[in-house]
Formats: C-alpha cells, sequence, structure tokens
C-alpha cells in the first residue's frame, strides 16, 4: 500500500479527489468561491450525514440519560451577553503594515536568533507541522546573511501573543521579511446580522459561534417537559459561524461548520473527573468505532494556567492530519458557569430540585463537543489509500481506495450486471437493487468494464459489490459474486445471506 509522497501532496490529491467524485466543492464555485466555505456533493453529503446520524444513534439512541434538542441558530442578543461571547469571543488579531495580510497572533511563531549568548535578530513562521524545523532553518540562514561567527543556540518557539513590544519591533512579517508588524489587537469572530425591518442597534443579533448555548438555555425547558433527572444529558447537531481570520487546511478551519455537542448535567457535589474520564474514553472509543485508527489518536491536556476561568479541566482528542497533529473532539469539565450566566442574565432560575436534600442546586456541566467537518476530513485522511494492483489480464494498475468503515460509507453496496446488454442479468439486477434500496443507499452501475467499474466503487468507498452474472441466472441457488473492497477477494453468496452480512456490519455495527 502506498500513499502520496509528502502531506503537501496528500492534501492536494484528497482536495482533488473530493471535487473529482463530488464530496467537497468549494462554494459559490462559479464566482471564484468564498474563502471559508464550501458545499458538500452527492457522495460528501452522504457521508457528513453518516457521521452525524452514527454520532447521534449512539449518543442518543443507544443511551437512557440522553436527549435530543435542536436550537435556533440565532437567539436573542442577550444570550450572547451572558455567556460572555459578545465582549470575549475574540482571537489576537496581527496585520503586516506593509503587505496588508492578516495572521492570528496564535498561530505566528517566533524566536530570538542568539549567537554566542547574544540576540542577533529575531525570525518568523506560520504555524505549520515544521514549525521549530522552519524557525531554525531561518535562524542558520540569518547568521549565514549577517555573517556572524560563534554557536548558534538552538531556537526556542513563542506565540506572537508572548512578544514584548520591544520584540514586535524587530520580528519580520512573514510576507515581506521586514519587521513590519503590528502589535496584537482583539477581532471579535462573531457574525454580526439584524432582525427585522430596521437596521440599527435594537436590530443587532448574532449567528450562533457554538452550538452549546442553545443547550443551556433550554435546559429548564429541558427539565420541567423531558421526563430526565440527574445525571442527564442534552445532545444537538447544528451549524455554527466563526469569522476566521485565517480559514485554512481544508475544511479543517471554515467560518461555517458543523458541530456535535452535548452538555452532561451533574450534581455539583459528583465526582466529576470520574465522569470527565468516561467520557473521554467514550468519545475515543467511538472515533475507533468508525474507523479513525488509534495510532493517529492522542490525548492533548490543557496546562491549568491557559484554562478558561471557569473550566475544571479540559482535554482535546487530537488526530494526525497531513498538515499536523491537531485538534479533533474537546472534552471539558464547565463547572455551572453557563447556568449561572444565564440565571444571573435572565433572572430565570437555572436549578434543579433534590429530593434527597431537598434542596435547589445548580448542576455542573461535562461537555464533549466535535466539528462533524473535522471528522470528516479525518476520516478521509485515514481511510484513502493508493496501491499497485493487476487487472484481469495481469497488467499492474494503481487502485486508489476509500477504505471507509462500513457504517459511514455513503454507498454501502453496489449492484453491477456483468452486462448491461442481456435482459436476464438487467432483470435481476434491478430487481436486487430495488429491494436493497428500501434499507440502504445503494449504487447501480452498469458503465464500462466490470474492472473500471470495481474501481470507481473503490474510490467512492462502497465497501461491497455485488456483480449478477451468468452463474447467477443459470446454475441454482440464486447466487451473485461479492466482492470485497479491502481485500478484493470475491466470494459467492444468497440474497438472504447478502442481506445477513449487511444487518451485521453496517445496521449493528
Amino acid at each position: 500500500m502506498a500513499t502520496p509522497s509528502s502531506s503537501d501532496n496528500l492534501m492536494e490529491t484528497l482536495v482533488s479527489l473530493c471535487k473529482r467524485r463530488g464530496i467537497i466543492y468549494a462554494s459559490s464555485e462559479i464566482y471564484g468561491g468564498l474563502n471559508g466555505f464550501f458545499d458538500y456533493g452527492p457522495l460528501g453529503s452522504e457521508l457528513k450525514r453518516n457521521i452525524r446520524n452514527a454520532w447521534w444513534q449512539d449518543m442518543v439512541h443507544r443511551r437512557d440519560d440522553i436527549v435530543g434538542l435542536e436550537s435556533s441558530i440565532i437567539m436573542h442578543p442577550k444570550v450572547w451577553e451572558a455567556s460572555g461571547h459578545v465582549a470575549g469571543f475574540s482571537d489576537p488579531l496581527v496585520d503586516c503594515k506593509v503587505s496588508k495580510q492578516r495572521y492570528r497572533a496564535d498561530q505566528l511563531f517566533f524566536a530570538a536568533v542568539v549567537v554566542e549568548g547574544v540576540v542577533a535578530g529575531y525570525v518568523s513562521a506560520l504555524e505549520s507541522e515544521r514549525t521549530t524545523e522552519e524557525l531554525q532553518e531561518s535562524a542558520e540562514t540569518f547568521k549565514r546573511k549577517k555573517a556572524l561567527q560563534g554557536t548558534l543556540a538552538p531556537v526556542v518557539v513563542k506565540e506572537f501573543t508572548e512578544a514584548t513590544p520591544e520584540e514586535i519591533a524587530q520580528i519580520p512579517s512573514p510576507a515581506t521579511g521586514n519587521p513590519d508588524l503590528t502589535p496584537p489587537r482583539s477581532f471579535n469572530m462573531m457574525f454580526q446580522t439584524n432582525v427585522g425591518a430596521m437596521t440599527d442597534a435594537s436590530s443587532v443579533a448574532y449567528l450562533r459561534p457554538e452550538t452549546a448555548q442553545g443547550m443551556f438555555v433550554d435546559f429548564k425547558n429541558v427539565l420541567d417537559t423531558g421526563r430526565v433527572k440527574l445525571p442527564f444529558g442534552i445532545a444537538q447537531v447544528g451549524k455554527s459561524f466563526r469569522n476566521e481570520i485565517t480559514p485554512r487546511n481544508f475544511i479543517f478551519r471554515s467560518r461555517e461548520f458543523e458541530q456535535m455537542e452535548m452538555e452532561y448535567f451533574i450534581m455539583p457535589d459528583a465526582d466529576w473527573l470520574a465522569c470527565h474520564e468516561s467520557w473521554l474514553t467514550w468519545c475515543q472509543d467511538w472515533l475507533k468505532s468508525i474507523g479513525l485508527p488509534e495510532s493517529h489518536l492522542s490525548l492533548h491536556e490543557h496546562p491549568k494556567e491557559k484554562l478558561a476561568f471557569y473550566s475544571r479541566r479540559t482535554v482535546d482528542i487530537m488526530f494526525k492530519y497531513p498538515f499536523g497533529v491537531q485538534e479533533l473532539w474537546g472534552i471539558a469539565a464547565r463547572s455551572d458557569y453557563d447556568l449561572q450566566q444565564h440565571q444571573k442574565f435572565s433572572g430565570v432560575p437555572q436549578t434543579w430540585f433534590d429530593e434527597t436534600t431537598k434542596a435547589k442546586v445548580v448542576p455542573h456541566v461535562i461537555e464533549p463537543a466535535v466539528g462533524v467537518d473535522r471528522i470528516l476530513l479525518a476520516v478521509l485522511c485515514a481511510a484513502y489509500a493508493e496501491e499497485d494492483v493487476k487487472d484481469e489480464k495481469g497488467n499492474v494498475e494503481k487502485r486508489t481506495v476509500l477504505r471507509l468503515h462500513p457504517r459511514i460509507a455513503p454507498f454501502k453496496v453496489a449492484v453491477l450486471p456483468l452486462l448491461k446488454n442481456k435482459e436476464q442479468l438487467v432483470g435481476r439486477a434491478k430487481d436486487l437493487y430495488t429491494k436493497l434500496k428500501r434499507r440502504y443507499n445503494v449504487a447501480y452501475d452498469d458503465g464500462g468494464n466490470i474492472g473500471k467499474r470495481y474501481r470507481r466503487q473503490d474510490e467512492a468507498g462502497t465497501p461491497w459489490c455485488v456483480t449478477i452474472d451468468f452463474d447467477t441466472i443459470e446454475k441454482p441457488g440464486d447466487t451473485f459474486t461479492l466482492r470485497d473492497r479491502d481485500t478484493m477477494q470475491q466470494t459467492r453468496v444468497t440474497e438472504a445471506e447478502l442481506f445477513a452480512m449487511l444487518n451485521e456490519k453496517v445496521d449493528n455495527a
């Protein structure tokens, strides 16, 4: 098995595949596109829906302690005042005064060039999997160009947010190579809009930057109508919007994205750490259950000094993307901050009555939050492979395959009549196709030779192909050729055996 030789090549290959196979397109492409926005094509929309459905089934339908919610994208502006987003939902922004390029300060890094213990200058680099190496190489180039004598110390990498005014005056811009950068300034990332006929301060509203607040503001409604008791969770899948300064890495960081979040409410005196660990394990197991390899997953514990003031603990599940190890799923212990804030700003109690102590309490919360788009990108990265195989004539050709887990694959099976001009083959194929379509998303393909059709389905990630051949119609048993995507092995199965296999590997996975 082989994959493209470099990280950049793999991402370029995936982007090309996504366009070619109708997985992901640039939004408004005929008008030149709009940076940070994407459309999901026929295969992509199915893959995305399957990821959402798998999460919902496991998070909500297969548990007794979690209920679902679908809250509005636009909520009362005071929601965002209470949550702190209006005042504090911002990123540090840095401008290059010459090129007019903008950077997030927490994604821009610098290092001092230290020769024989003396700072000779500074170098900078944007965040990547090679940030440290790039800074070291730049420092060596700096030393060579300046003809400095002596030993160059290893670079000490720092975020631009840590730079002093004196350092900012010397740090080169990535765009110009000269010290043309401004000090960081706050940039609120919420999309602002107006509700109603008037366009003034009284009509200002926001597209939600997260789905979490919907669960908090509806906590009391769910408590009163949902027949729930602590501990319990509220889950939601929905769109969020953030005016990212530098959208990048394809769909990894975009301005419109979809989240799957769950708020798990617990008693204030509950063992929150054990609960947090339990959800951390659950989330890792779920990612592996849809095909992400354990070797690509790791954990990042947020240092206490970098936690939000209300957070007791936050751990990110990281994934090894082609562009580096990045956050995939965050699991946070948020204390009772959100409910307390909404209780304060709304004047409506956000409490649960404890029958044991006869006291009203404001619950604490554990929050697993993940982006559907980031999972989809991780799935594509993990599933993509290229390999050399032999065709039916023994010639070596390259096979591109997406080894998607059957549960989330866009098509579960493809039905292929061996020949499209043989009425008996086509009739039996369409009969099977119709039966399968009642339960699964199924492809029907009769174009080209059977080998090319297999390759098309491999590239689309279809786990199995069923070929209706002459043995099907001429020999007893009414069997088909079942071809496995990953092994390319072919076996004979009956219709009943086919449905039993799909039930086991798709429905009950």
